[in-house]
């Protein structure tokens, strides 16, 4: 049987089951950042060892926020109305905060999608993330 992988990380940490639906969407945009991150870095280095300079460029590509806001935009259509809710939370929420390199409406609709990896993750449906991501990145023509 294979184990979905927030539940073997919650047991492994002995970490008691929590309603997702308590979390903020900036929590859950905190945790979909670095699901989507590690996605994103582990197809980099699957596609055959470089210099790091070149992951990272590799890497950055993919995961700014530019890149992000416009795959939220092509994919909206194709979310389920509870994923599309969650988006819409995950881009209204007031953030204190803002990319170094993005404008504050990418910022927003980047924070939205990350809050969607997070709700998506957290609910151990890590195809739906793979599914989105890489149907995102097709419809914003950046190769992998």
């Amino acid at each position: 049987m294979c184990m979905k992988l927030d539940t073997y990380i919650r047991e492994q940490f002995e970490i008691a089951e929590v309603d997702i639906r308590t979390y903020s969407p900036l929590t859950l945009a905190y945790i979909g950042d670095g699901v989507y991150d590690l996605l994103i870095r582990t197809v980099v280095v699957g596609r055959g060892n470089m210099r790091t300079d070149e992951l990272h460029r590799r890497t950055s590509r993919m995961v700014k926020a530019q890149t992000q806001a416009a795959m939220a935009e092509a994919l909206l259509p194709e979310l389920t109305d509870e994923e599309a809710e969650v988006y819409r939370r995950g881009r209204n929420a007031k953030s204190y905060t803002m990319a170094k390199n993005a404008t504050m409406g990418d910022y927003r609709r980047a924070t939205g999608f990350e809050a969607l990896v997070g709700w998506l993750y957290l609910n151990d449906e890590m195809e739906r993330v793979v599914e989105l991501t890489k149907r995102g990145l097709k419809l914003v023509h950046i190769e992998v």
